[in-house]
């Protein structure tokens, strides 16, 4: 019968034992650390490549709006202008807004005709390219 009864008490704790130690919290908060510490570096360049991706898409859009506002206005001969394209004249707007610089990235519109306007990309402080496709926006 003692046998019983100092196996159970051997089974339980007392109210000193019960809990974490130091050590035990400690190794877990060193865990975690690590853990969040690969998390954030995984999550890194997700905002870059959504940030060129962003820029593909307002470009592409930019784009589709001229190609829209000339197919609609064929004798329509001066510079296309981001007013043109988001105002109410001439059958618009083709753009609900003009897409933010705050973004890393500015689009604007560039020649001196209907006819030669072009979209232009320009990434962080560097100089603006002509949008030719995906590829223009690497590096936003």
């Amino acid at each position: 019968m003692d046998r019983g009864r100092d196996a159970f008490k051997a089974g339980r704790k007392s109210h000193r034992e019960i809990g974490f130690t130091l050590i035990e919290l400690l190794i877990v908060i060193v865990v975690m650390g690590i853990l969040a510490a690969v998390v954030i570096f995984a999550l890194g360049g997700i905002s870059s490549k959504s940030q060129v991706s962003a820029c593909n898409t307002d470009a592409k859009t930019v784009q589709l709006a001229v190609t829209t506002f000339l197919t609609q206005n064929p004798s329509y001969t001066t510079a296309i202008t981001s007013t043109v394209l988001t105002g109410s004249a001439l059958g618009g707007p083709y753009l609900q807004g003009w897409p933010s610089s705050s973004n890393g990235y500015a689009i604007s519109l560039s020649g001196s005709t209907a006819a030669t306007t072009t979209v232009q990309v320009a990434i962080g402080t560097g100089a603006a390219a002509t949008y030719t496709g995906a590829s223009s926006c690497t590096g936003a």
